[in-house]
């Protein structure tokens, strides 16, 4: 019917904004029960709005919107999770940039996935407590994130002769298998080295239950294959690159 407005209430994590005109938001929301949606907050950035808060970048919040002419805009906004840990502290705010980048680029429009929204939310939750190393955090969400996007690598034995524990362990960003060494040969692409740890240690992230999969201690150079692992397969397999993992990578230096 035309001239209708509906209206909307769900949960969600704003994973982009961007200034439009004066005062107002253009916002990418992840939501529990509507997947990617883009949102207009109008007047949000004018002093004491009512939405300011609650329409800020990695804020998890409820938005009451309406829909005119198949566009969304928020009418009212109230913050459920502001992960206050991440504002003064300039490395967990560009991690957690990342992550919100990430899930911006495998999330589908209009599609809803409550495991991601789980796992970004966890995940952000972790850095913003200091709950566990950055590195562990970063890469339990890259390697999750891409089992629940559809990439979950075959981690469970060697891809060629089907060796399940081979004491020199690699892995192929590009195909998302593991092979043992004597097979390296064949797979030319598995230039990543894992160890017995490191390896458990992503069998580990790709299986455990989702508010379990930070819940792992390993070697430090265990950590060090796995992260290795995890970041060049989400970046092999999205062939793209991240602004926020190039400036985390930086300040981190």
């Amino acid at each position: 019917m035309s001239g209708v407005h509906m209206f909307k209430t769900t949960r969600g994590l704003i994973l982009r904004e961007v200034k439009y005109k004066e005062a107002d938001r253009i916002l990418t929301v992840l939501t529990e029960d509507m997947g990617k949606i883009t949102v207009k907050a109008r007047g949000a950035l004018r002093k004491g709005s009512k939405t300011g808060a609650a329409t800020q970048l990695l804020v998890f919040s409820e938005l009451t919107m309406f829909e005119n002419m198949g566009r969304w805009s928020v009418n009212e906004a109230s913050t459920i999770e502001e992960f206050k840990g991440l504002r003064n502290d300039i490395e967990a705010l560009a991690l957690a940039s990342y992550f919100s980048e990430c899930a911006e680029a495998l999330s589908d429009e209009d599609r809803p996935d409550s495991s991601m929204l789980q796992l970004i939310l966890n995940c952000l939750y972790a850095l913003s407590k200091g709950m566990y190393g950055q590195k562990q955090i970063k890469a339990a969400f890259e390697m999750r994130i891409m089992c629940i996007s559809g990439y979950a690598p075959n981690l469970g034995s060697c891809a060629v002769c089907g060796k399940q524990e081979p004491a020199e362990p690699r892995f192929s960003p590009r195909n998302g298998i593991m092979v043992c060494r004597e097979c390296r040969r064949t797979e030319h692409q598995a230039n990543v080295r894992l160890c017995p740890d490191s390896l458990k240690t992503l069998r580990y992230i790709c299986e455990a239950e989702p508010r379990r999969i930070l819940s792992f201690r390993t070697t430090d150079k265990a950590m060090d294959n796995a992260a290795c692992a995890a970041e060049t397969y989400l970046l092999t397999q999205t062939e793209r690159t991240f602004s926020a993992l190039s400036y985390w990578k930086q300040i981190k230096l």
